[in-house]
């Protein structure tokens, strides 16, 4: 093999461990910001990952939401009428943010309390999150086999 193979080779080399390194660096990325959706039930069945970031959706719980006084932090609790989860926050909640109304709220589960860093709220009388619909009517399919 002579020289001007040899840097060919070792170029070729160098350019297949940077792709590699960008692509690890990329996936790596995509990962750290990839949130999933669960339902209440889906929490209360475990499925719901323990420290890590996801999204949970529902109705807000009539009569759960409690205003704490230091006057930015709220304490609500989602639910798709089969499980109900609780749920802090801190900061402004968006003005269409009302008890018996759909809401998706993204943070992270500690100790079983949903601690949320952002909440979304519909945007129309009839809007919910696809997923938020889906969870809810898995949960009433639930419940009537349960009772059945």
């Amino acid at each position: 093999m002579n020289s001007t193979q040899k840097k060919r080779l070792g170029l070729i080399a160098g350019g297949l461990i940077i792709c590699g390194a960008a692509a690890a660096l990329v996936f790596n990325a995509f990962e750290e910001n990839l949130v999933f959706f669960f339902s209440p039930s889906q929490v209360a069945a475990h499925e719901a990952p323990e420290g890590r970031a996801f999204r949970i959706g529902g109705f807000v719980q009539e009569g759960s939401v409690q205003r704490q006084k230091d006057g930015v932090t709220v304490r609500f609790e989602v639910t798709d009428t089969a499980h109900t989860v609780p749920v802090t926050y801190k900061g402004s909640l968006p003005d269409l943010f009302k008890e018996g109304k759909g809401v998706v709220a993204q943070g992270k589960l500690q100790n079983g309390v949903f601690v949320a860093d952002q909440v979304l709220s519909k945007h129309d009388e009839n809007y919910m999150p696809p997923e938020a619909e889906k969870a809810v009517q898995d949960a009433h399919k639930k419940a009537r086999a349960m009772k059945e």
